[in-house]
């Protein structure tokens, strides 16, 4: 999931990253072309419960970490701002789903209701767990029991 950070004087890309517990490669994929300038807005993680980061390795692909973490791939790719067919660095740190968290990306006609039987989630928490839910297509939904 992602929230909206407001740059404030002193923030500089590295203490943002630190502030919440990503890092600057994360940052730059999810706001590219943004501008790191003070009252500029932009877009973090909030992966303290839903995510655990990834370091890529040399040989490394989006299919294989995916595999790797039992989840998909597109999945994978959109939650690092990236096309699957996009090249991936060494060195580079990615988000990557816990295996105990439920994901679904929403579809055209989708409500509440079907999302919520989808997860097989408690509706009171699948709405504490997502601060906004406009079930546009595409939007990230995460439930955890």
């Amino acid at each position: 999931m992602y929230d909206i950070y407001f740059i404030e004087p002193g923030d500089t890309i590295e203490s943002i990253a630190n502030k919440v517990g990503t890092n600057i490669e994360v940052l730059e994929n999810l706001n590219p072309g943004s501008s790191f300038a003070v009252g500029n807005q932009i877009v973090i993680p909030t992966m303290n419960r839903y995510f655990d980061m990834y370091t890529i390795e040399k040989g490394d692909t989006l299919y294989e970490i995916a595999r790797r973490y039992n989840t998909d791939y597109n999945l994978l790719a959109l939650l690092n701002g990236m096309n699957t067919a996009d090249y991936i660095y060494p060195g580079v740190t990615i988000l990557v789903p816990k295996r105990d968290v439920k994901y679904y990306l929403t579809k055209e006609g989708d409500t509440l209701l079907n999302v919520n039987r989808r997860l097989e989630a408690n509706l009171n928490n699948l709405l504490r767990q997502n601060n906004n839910i406009y079930l546009k297509e595409g939007q990230l939904i995460v439930y955890k029991d």
